[in-house]
């Protein structure tokens, strides 16, 4: 196939993977792509205003249609920009194909300073990126873009980075459309697949543990749910995999007393695809059951942090199914307790979050279910978001998992702009939201169904307890913060306050009802504090 120039390939390649919308920047290094991209009728070009929340936008366009996100950024500094935010996507394994501009291939690695050119781009990309490729002729980049987003979008998967030279990106193309071979999925070893079905067989205290790897395998793993009686623990990435209304769901809550009761209780554990991450193991101090069925397509994270009796190399759907056909029944005390515990531990955490409380059950009542919520790291996030607000598809559950702030607004606009039927929620921090105040604008500019929840204390409250909780000294927490009101004026943005939590359910109902973008400012002085401040569950040491 031939195109007149790289905007065309790249084009017809989106329309392949099912893309409608790419964000990014425009640059004299990707001026061909963006303009392309802009011309096509089937395409959204999204001009964000950093390109961090390019790829952040992409990444979360990306899990909301639980396929690959597109982010176009210029070369250089535009591509260190981008760096950040790729860390997060390689951190989560989430699908995003980014193009980046480079400078004329004539000049490449000569060092003499040609506008935007840096010091071994490709190799700060690889860095922070699955697959990272350059093209190198006008034959090439077809391959080159079909690699990348097969790498992307393989298992454990995560952004694969295309550096295209502008003189190339100018260049008629020639592609021949050969496919790239699909990586093969593992498959564990028969003696130690054949040793855990025997294991969990012999099982009468069974638990689950969901981490992201389970997403894909809903089915496959609410058949094993529910053959079991067990009770199902999960990571936050790892919440909706089984709806979160269902009995047996524990959810997001190993390190509560009562989880931590049940881990030690369970005679077998089996863990699908998680990675164990510190601030959802108490920093590796959670004990689990020495009785440990662990399923991992990344042999790398097999017994990496907790050992596995049973390390099983391969993809859940296909072998969640054989541990199924041989398992037993749970005690019925045993699920009993499952859903005691179930309730026990939601109904602690709403107590305990006081007035927030009421702006969580305004969400959960206003959103349709599988609606989006995107949440940045911030203590309602932490506290209660990542927790209690229910979640019943995984597509549906957008946060930083690598714990970056800043991020939540541009991911809410990638995944409101993924799925433009229904409305999407943002839980955004007055500290967070700073980070990429510009978006503000392209949120005006675009203005997908969007409610944007800033709660406001003045700075970053999680490091502000965390100061006050090990120091009496405060350093760097306490920050200007903008008046929201006239904020949200100055940019077209209709606005709304929660100073009462009588107020929550009207505000929130309101907002998520609309057919654009809200503002809603959460003024935490005037709601007053939580019964319990939240302090993240990081080691201090002691001074």
């Amino acid at each position: 196939m031939r195109y007149d120039h790289g905007g065309g390939l790249l084009t017809a390649h989106l329309k392949s993977l099912g893309v409608d919308t790419v964000f990014g920047i425009v640059s004299v290094h990707n001026l061909p792509l963006v303009e392309a991209v802009e011309a096509d009728p089937e395409l959204r070009f999204v001009p964000v205003r950093h390109e961090a929340s390019a790829v952040n936008a992409a990444d979360a366009y990306g899990r909301a249609r639980g396929s690959i996100g597109c982010a176009l950024t210029s070369t250089g500094t535009g591509a260190g920009n981008a760096a950040g935010s790729l860390i997060e996507a390689l951190s989560s394994g989430t699908a995003v194909l980014h193009i980046t501009g480079q400078v004329e291939s004539a000049h490449l690695g000569s060092g003499r300073g040609f506008i935007h050119e840096t010091k071994d781009q490709l190799g700060m990309l690889a860095a922070v990126s699955a697959y990272a490729a350059t093209v190198t002729s006008a034959r090439d980049a077809g391959r080159v873009l079909r690699e990348a987003s097969a790498a992307a979008l393989a298992v454990p998967g995560g952004p694969a980075s295309v550096e295209w030279p502008i003189d190339l990106q100018y260049a008629a193309q020639e592609d021949d459309g050969e496919t790239v071979p699909l990586a093969e999925l593992p498959v564990p070893d028969p003696s130690e697949l054949a040793a855990a079905r025997e294991l969990l067989a012999s099982a009468r205290r069974p638990l689950i543990w969901a981490g992201g790897g389970a997403n894909t395998a809903r089915d496959q793993l609410l058949a094993l749910l529910e053959a079991t009686g067990a009770g199902l623990l999960t990571s936050n990435s790892g919440r909706g995999a089984v709806p979160e209304d269902h009995e047996q769901v524990v959810g997001n809550f190993a390190t509560t007393p009562a989880g931590r009761a049940l881990l030690a209780d369970a005679d077998v554990l089996v863990t699908v695809g998680t990675h164990f991450r510190s601030n959802e193991t108490a920093d590796y101090g959670l004990r689990l059951p020495g009785a440990h069925i662990q399923i991992d397509a990344d042999a790398a994270a097999l017994g990496r942090v907790y050992p596995a009796r049973h390390g099983l190399h391969g993809d859940a759907r296909a072998v969640l199914p054989s541990l199924t056909e041989t398992a037993v029944r749970a005690d019925t005390d045993w699920t009993d307790r499952v859903r005691r515990v179930r309730d026990e531990v939601r109904t602690a955490l709403h107590d305990g979050i006081g007035p927030q409380a009421a702006i969580c059950d305004a969400l959960a009542g206003a959103l349709p279910r599988g609606s989006v919520v995107a949440r940045d790291v911030t203590i309602p996030s932490s506290a209660w978001g990542n927790r209690l607000l229910p979640i019943h598809d995984p597509r549906a559950n957008v946060f930083p998992r690598g714990g970056g702030i800043g991020q939540g607004l541009a991911m809410g606009i990638g995944a409101a702009l993924a799925r433009p039927d229904e409305p999407t929620v943002v839980i955004a921090g007055d500290g967070g939201l700073a980070v990429h105040l510009g978006e503000l604008l392209t949120l005006a500019q675009e203005r997908p169904r969007l409610t944007l929840v800033v709660f406001n204390d003045g700075g970053y409250g999680v490091l502000r307890n965390m100061q006050a909780t090990y120091t009496e000294r405060r350093s760097g927490v306490d920050l200007f913060t903008p008046d929201f009101a006239r904020l949200a004026a100055a940019c077209s943005l209709p606005y709304a306050r929660i100073g009462d939590a009588s107020e929550a359910a009207k505000v929130i109902d309101a907002a998520v009802a609309s057919d654009g973008p809200t503002l809603v400012e959460v003024d935490l002085a005037a709601l007053g504090p939580m019964k319990n401040p939240f302090t993240p569950p990081v080691k201090i040491p002691a001074r």
